[in-house]
């Protein structure tokens, strides 16, 4: 087990996956201390490749936009259980914690969604660098499935629409839902989500939640 996590770990070394943790050797320098890692490219790479991959792995300003979001806010919230549904209010708290050195922001959602209805879920904010296209993945406890998301910036930088894909279990095939992100001043945001009703396939409001950071 341990040889393994070593190979793996070479590996991931080797492809330049965390910028900064590779030290280029350069020619004329002295030799490194005993013990000290010295990276030499694998056969057939050049100099690009690393800096490709070093690149991809680089924050930059569009994880800083979502670190920017870090803190403890609270929401109120209202679900419709369908096109004809009745709104019905509820309450939630959201953490929002930049991890993984600003790469990506870790979100935390509990609350009562609609009240008297426990809601507790995670996910994973990113922007990826090759891709130029903001990522996430979603999980909670109200199903045991995962939505993956790619998102899109309005030009204003104000209004983040998230396309998700998750496995609906009423038809039992993928299905799509939109979520829009809207930022109403330093302090303060709001959060809609659209999804297709599973009998007509209608789209319709599921959840809006308008959150105010403490």
């Amino acid at each position: 087990m341990i040889t393994k996590f070593r190979f793996a770990a070479a590996l991931l070394t080797v492809v330049g996956l965390t910028a900064g943790a590779i030290a280029i050797a350069e020619p004329g320098k002295d030799a490194k201390p005993a013990g000290e890692f010295e990276f030499k490219l694998p056969a057939g790479w050049t100099q690009a490749d690393l800096e490709k991959c070093m690149l991809a792995g680089t924050p930059g300003k569009q994880q800083e936009r979502l670190a920017a979001d870090k803190g403890e806010w609270t929401g109120k919230t209202t679900t419709w259980m369908g096109p004809e549904g009745e709104p019905m209010s509820g309450e939630c708290t959201c953490t929002v914690t930049p991890i993984l050195d600003g790469r990506f922001t870790l979100v935390e959602v509990k609350g009562e969604m609609p009240k008297g209805v426990p809601y507790h879920g995670q996910g994973y904010h990113g922007f990826d660098n090759v891709s130029q296209k903001f990522v996430c993945s979603w999980v909670d406890n109200h199903s045991t499935g995962m939505a993956i998301g790619e998102g899109a910036l309005s030009k204003d930088g104000k209004e983040l629409t998230w396309q998700l894909t998750f496995n609906c279990p009423l038809t039992g095939k993928p299905a799509k839902m939109r979520q829009i992100e809207t930022k109403t001043g330093e302090n303060g945001k709001t959060l809609v989500m659209y999804g297709p009703e599973p009998k007509s396939g209608k789209e319709y409001k599921m959840l809006s939640i308008e959150l105010t950071r403490k």
